[in-house]
């Protein structure tokens, strides 16, 4: 385990992959303008918005590049063309629904250094919305870490199947994580670009579970940094329980786990997730808030991930091709399954 000795203030690139909402990129920005880390770069990617407001509102802030894609790429698409255009030691994949403390760049630095293993880095993540009515409560998307359980289901420190907990200092230890969330993501991108970026085919949802997932593969490791504040006001792109979340996040659960999980694993998870997709097709009719919309989208998570067999297996071969860690170590001290995590 050695130390990373880089420059005092390397430069990092923060990624805001954009679509539509442009007074929600405003109040990011406005955030993303007060903090104090010297070396930041902030590049906003369009994803073919087509927004004429858009430019209008980067005039004001002289420092951000904005990179226009001709067609909507999604989370994973448009930072992967964000990283494409940065040559920044650094990256940030950053949701444009955040807000941000000043130091909180400087102190995922400080940690990204004191280590060459560490690949990727997160924040503590609040709810904004709570944070407003003077509550500190983790955020659903990342809360103080993401974990995994056996059967590739994810959660996180500060939040479970049954909800979310207040911030109380509970997690203000660095711990070493199975993900980092996407809302707001700190990478090496020499790391990023070695392990071929996120997954475009995954457009959104997951895809930093599966990125952070061959960071462990490859012999990296994921940190959280608790010193390091965020606020996101979550659930902006899709709504929580949505339709389109529902078969984003069935479909790439499916699709990361074919990828990426060792062959004696797959052969006896794959079958239990395949019969618990089925009985999420039953839990959604009678108990989800979208009935039988919610059910509809596993199935059509189910075939998509079915007819995506052939690719993600060529995909899963180059993946296994460059495998130092056994799915015993990995998934050492990780529960069975979430659902019976409290």
């Amino acid at each position: 385990m050695g130390a990373c000795f880089s420059a005092v203030n390397p430069p990092v690139e923060v990624i805001i992959p954009h679509y539509r909402d442009v007074g929600r990129l405003g109040r990011c920005l406005n955030s993303l303008a007060k903090t104090r880390y010297p070396a930041m770069r902030i590049l906003v990617v369009d994803n073919d918005s087509r927004n004429p407001e858009l430019e209008k509102l980067l005039s004001g802030f002289p420092g951000v590049r904005l990179l226009s894609l001709s067609v909507n790429r999604g989370y994973a698409g448009g930072c992967n063309a964000g990283s494409g255009a940065s040559t920044a030691d650094y990256l940030v994949f950053m949701n444009d629904d955040t807000r941000h403390e000043p130091s909180w760049l400087e102190d995922l630095v400080t940690a990204a250094q004191l280590d060459e293993r560490i690949a990727a880095l997160q924040p503590k993540i609040l709810s904004l919305p709570e944070h407003e009515k003077g509550r500190n409560v983790f955020d659903h998307a990342g809360a103080a870490g993401g974990m995994i359980d056996r059967l590739a289901y994810s959660w996180c420190y500060g939040r479970t199947f049954w909800g979310v907990e207040a911030d109380k200092g509970q997690y203000d230890r660095p711990r070493e994580l199975f993900w980092a969330s996407g809302a707001a993501m700190f990478v090496r991108r020499d790391v990023f670009e070695e392990l071929g970026g996120f997954d475009d085919s995954f457009f959104m949802h997951m895809e930093e579970i599966d990125f952070c997932w061959r960071i462990q593969l490859a012999g990296y490791c994921v940190m959280s940094v608790p010193s390091s504040v965020v606020w996101h006001e979550g659930g902006a792109s899709l709504e929580y329980g949505s339709p389109e979340k529902i078969y984003y996040n069935h479909r790439n659960n499916l699709l990361m786990l074919l990828k990426n999980m060792s062959l004696s694993s797959l052969m006896w998870v794959l079958p239990v997730r395949l019969l618990l997709e089925g009985a999420a097709v039953v839990f959604y009719f009678l108990k989800g808030r979208y009935g039988i919309a919610g059910s509809l989208a596993v199935l059509r998570a189910l075939r998509d991930f079915l007819l995506r067999m052939p690719e993600t297996l060529g995909k899963r071969k180059r993946v296994q091709a460059f495998r130092k860690k056994n799915d015993r170590s990995l998934f050492r001290n990780l529960p069975f399954s979430v659902f019976l995590r409290r």
